[in-house]
């Protein structure tokens, strides 16, 4: 029985019949099933109100589904409260396509803060922070004030921020909506290293650029239905 399989041969995320509904009568998603292998990296692409979003809100917890079940790591998400909730969130790192950063503070105080919570050394937190500002072609705005930033900086910040403390898996929502053709190339580099390390990486997206000729898994949602592009095996 799958409840029996240890725990590195379980789905990293299991989605089984999963619809979600917005009131008054919107379906974002209809009947979804997908499986995420531990350690995968998986495109999700589709136009703007596909159901991308929303899909990752489920993964991520920020949000449940009307119908059907999700698990994580073999463990169904409606059932975790309280503080394993929370843990399983520290382990998730997601970079929203709305950004969610602290515009009063610096940069770097942005993205030390997951780091923070797990109580890394200070000096730990700060060689990582460098080297991922570094990464992104930030080095400059390490002690700017996120509010000062441009949208698109803010977006690779945002990225910084979610890959910093090495999660387990990484949800990505349009990661180069604001950026040009070098940048994107920057950021699609570092979410190949968080997938080199052993994340689980999702990136939803409607740029091909992100995933033209790529040998990975490719899912299209279609007004809230999905479809295998490419990758073989099912969704």
């Amino acid at each position: 029985m799958k409840d029996q399989l240890p725990v590195t041969e379980r789905p990293m995320i299991e989605m089984i019949k999963v619809s979600k509904k917005y009131p008054p009568d919107v379906l974002a998603l209809d009947n979804v099933s997908m499986s995420v292998a531990r350690g995968e990296l998986l495109y999700i692409i589709g136009q703007s109100g596909a159901g991308k979003t929303t899909l990752l809100k489920l993964i991520s917890s920020m949000e449940p589904p009307t119908n059907g079940l999700i698990e994580i790591s073999g463990i169904p998400v409606e059932k975790v409260r309280g503080n394993k909730l929370a843990r399983l969130r520290q382990k998730i790192g997601v970079a929203y396509q709305d950004f969610k950063l602290l515009n009063d503070r610096t940069a770097a105080e942005n993205i030390a803060i997951s780091m923070e919570v797990s109580y890394k050394k200070p000096n730990i937190i700060d060689k990582r922070v460098r080297t991922l500002l570094d990464q992104l072609g930030l080095n400059d705005k390490h002690d700017t004030i996120t509010g000062e930033l441009s949208r698109g900086e803010q977006q690779r910040v945002t990225l910084a921020r979610a890959v910093a403390n090495s999660p387990t898996m990484v949800l990505v929502d349009e990661p180069t909506g604001n950026l040009d053709a070098i940048t994107t190339q920057r950021v699609i580099s570092v979410l190949k290293n968080a997938h080199k390390s052993g994340a689980t990486v999702i990136v939803a997206t409607h740029d091909e650029s992100i995933y033209r000729n790529t040998s990975h898994r490719i899912i299209e949602l279609q007004r809230g239905t999905m479809r295998l592009v490419n990758g073989g095996g099912e969704a």
